[in-house]
């Protein structure tokens, strides 16, 4: 069991991409707070957002026009309803969008995005095509701007680091605004609001009475560096575990293992080495869903 397992996260990834997270079979919410889909798989999601955040796109800093373009590009596809439509392809019942790169060659007029592809449903890979709300927002912004687009695709930590060395023009990767990352990008207006939701196995029945954020935290408080929880490195997940003064998170006395990506950290919930995961709700929602369909 345990080498199927181990060898199931390549399935998992094809899947994800085959499934997308718009199609997913149900939303019902139970009166336990887990949703019904997840309950018969071998994890689940707890129906309860841990914190409130805002994804917001990462400019270079010294590209201020840029930085002047997007947010008149925010406000124009939030009022034509551009920015619903695409999400509705990842949330409801449209058909995604395969996005291409172009080869980076600075002789040519290109906006070089960075981005970390591993974020279901915001950006990820399919073949050699990208797909994901940020990938289609990408496409347009690069489409008004008359400019050809290129995605660097790169660790998350990477990706404000990248733009802050102008190696790319802006940071496209369900990027929370967070006053540490500002000096690297200026952050445009923001365009979704996230939270971090928490994954665990699906007999695990101590968090289903949970109904808000403080009852799940309670419950958090009373665990001890025994407790192994799984994050994706440098994103919110981490910080809410870890504590950070920027964001009023205190932090847990729990250890906390940071992973490259999300789909990696609930592999090893299943097998056993991680007793939770805490990490974006939509990305939570799309990698239980893929790994319940092939278990």
């Amino acid at each position: 069991m345990k080498k199927l397992l181990a060898t199931a996260l390549v399935v998992v990834m094809a899947a994800a991409t085959l499934c997308g997270c718009g199609s997913s079979e149900t939303t019902t919410t139970s009166t336990e707070g887990t949703t019904e889909e997840t309950k018969t798989g071998v994890v689940k999601v707890i129906d309860v957002d841990l914190t409130t955040e805002e994804y917001a796109f990462g400019v270079d800093k010294n590209q201020p026009e840029l930085l002047q373009a997007s947010n008149e590009f925010i406000k124009e596809i939030k009022e034509n309803g551009k920015l619903e439509e695409i999400c509705n392809k990842y949330f409801a019942d449209g058909e995604p969008t395969a996005v291409k790169s172009a080869e980076l060659d600075s002789s040519k007029d290109q906006l070089v995005v960075a981005t970390n592809a591993a974020f279901e449903p915001f950006e990820y890979t399919k073949g050699d095509s990208y797909y994901g709300i940020d990938m289609e927002v990408a496409a347009l912004l690069a489409e008004k701007l008359g400019k050809e687009l290129v995605i660097q695709n790169m660790k998350f930590d990477a990706v404000c680091l990248s733009v802050g060395q102008h190696k790319c023009d802006i940071a496209m990767s369900g990027l929370t605004v967070k006053e540490d990352r500002k000096q690297y990008v200026d952050f445009a207006d923001s365009y979704y609001q996230a939270s971090q939701r928490l994954i665990v196995k699906s007999d695990d029945t101590e968090f289903d009475a949970c109904k808000d954020a403080a009852s799940v935290e309670a419950i958090l408080k009373t665990k001890d560096k025994s407790v192994n929880i799984g994050v994706q490195n440098g994103t919110t997940g981490q910080f809410y575990c870890e504590g950070d003064k920027d964001w009023g998170f205190d932090g847990y006395n729990v250890t906390t293992k940071g992973y490259e990506n999300g789909s990696l950290a609930v592999q090893d919930l299943i097998n056993g080495n991680l007793n939770y995961v805490i990490i974006d709700s939509e990305p939570a929602n799309c990698i239980t869903r893929a790994i319940n369909k092939v278990q």
